[in-house]
């Protein structure tokens, strides 16, 4: 979101707040709030949520904690509009404070389709209880409008993932040396950036399909980096079987910090980070060979670069690819092993899908447009 809210920030009819929440604030997660403030960004609250112990119930009460915190912030902050972005419930929470307190609330990524967890359903929670629509693609803005969302509420604006994205492959040698200079002991050797996320299911399914992905991507030759998973529930097992991959690895490591710590040297077999700096996360999505898991970012961002994706399971169901050089399988082993091998020999391909590079300053051109008045709250559903 960094280029929508230099936008923001830029527009001389808007003003900028942020508040930082869910997984920004947990220790286990690498606390991230720490690099909103190291990119240059003043956090204007913290709403804790989530508490991260992985319980049934942590998903609803952080809710409860979210609409309720940021409810007082925005009445604090005195804001006018609140800008959610996705699926998550941080994303819920802030629609929901912002529509019982009487705010226009503007969503990003809405009319999206992906299975997750309870993903779809939030999304489209969010989408009803939006005042404004600022879709990635005509066909999620589409879809909204056969959900009886009013056209002029709709405002199709591209990914804010794609800005940063053009920016980089704009670089005059797209295999830079800047990867390896935060990462010196990924050497010359090709390397499978693993980001897999838990489905809501038992912690030691979570933890046998994560273990079942490292130990083939292990068994690839590919050296390993590994990402931690977000907060949805399960994710305990997956960060188990990480760990049970750690132990097995005695030269694996863990990044401390900024993932420019160098604690791995030559003799290496892969490395951990709880976190990445969004530069550096895109970085090593754009150098790496395969991505492999579960995440949008291999739907959004990696194919946008051409990088081959290895979307294991159905996470990612019904959600539109951004190119071609997407691969679905299943979660076995042997399914992973033979998607990976066909990654390997996959010609990069990029797509243009999300967008074109603009959408920051377009998001911020809706928001500055935007009626503050009674009439533009009251939703309408056309069907």
């Amino acid at each position: 979101m960094q280029s929508t809210l230099r936008a923001i920030q830029a527009h001389r009819a808007l003003h900028l707040d942020i508040i930082a929440t869910g997984i920004h604030l947990l220790p286990e997660f690498g606390s991230t709030a720490r690099l909103i403030r190291a990119d240059g960004w003043r956090i204007a609250a913290r709403v804790r949520m989530q508490r991260g112990d992985g319980s049934p119930l942590d998903q609803a009460n952080g809710l409860g904690r979210g609409v309720s915190g940021i409810a007082r912030t925005l009445n604090t902050l005195h804001s006018d509009i609140v800008l959610v972005v996705g699926d998550r419930i941080e994303a819920l929470a802030g629609a929901l404070a912002g529509v019982t307190t009487g705010r226009i609330v503007a969503h990003v990524h809405g009319g999206d389709v992906a299975a997750g967890d309870f993903d779809d359903a939030i999304r489209h929670a969010i989408t009803k209880l939006s005042h404004v629509h600022l879709a990635a693609t005509r066909a999620s803005a589409a879809r909204m409008i056969r959900m009886g969302e009013e056209r002029r509420r709709v405002h199709v604006v591209g990914a804010p993932a794609m800005d940063e994205l053009l920016a980089l492959t704009r670089e005059a040698d797209a295999r830079s040396a800047g990867l390896r200079e935060f990462a010196p002991d990924l050497g010359a050797n090709p390397f499978a950036l693993v980001l897999h996320h838990a489905t809501g299911r038992a912690d030691d399914i979570e933890r046998r399909v994560m273990g079942g992905i490292l130990q083939t991507v292990a068994r690839s030759g590919l050296f390993p980096w590994i990402l931690y998973p977000n907060t949805d529930r399960g994710h305990r097992g997956v960060m188990a079987a990480i760990e049970e991959f750690r132990r097995s690895a005695p030269r694996l490591r863990e990044a401390a910090g900024r993932a420019g710590a160098d604690l791995h040297g030559s003799r290496s077999v892969g490395r951990i980070s709880r976190s990445l700096p969004r530069g550096e996360f895109l970085r090593a999505l754009r150098d790496c060979a395969v991505l492999i898991g579960n995440s949008s970012a291999g739907m959004i961002e990696a194919p946008m670069m051409g990088t081959p994706t290895v979307n294991v399971g159905d996470r990612q169901r019904g959600r539109q690819r951004g190119g071609p050089c997407v691969i679905d399988c299943g979660e076995s082993p042997a399914q992973v092993r033979a998607a990976i091998s066909k990654a390997m020999r996959m010609r990069r391909r990029p797509g243009r899908v999300y967008g074109d590079g603009h959408t920051g300053p377009r998001i911020a051109a809706v928001l500055a447009g935007l009626r503050q008045d009674r009439e533009f709250c009251r939703k309408l559903i056309t069907y």
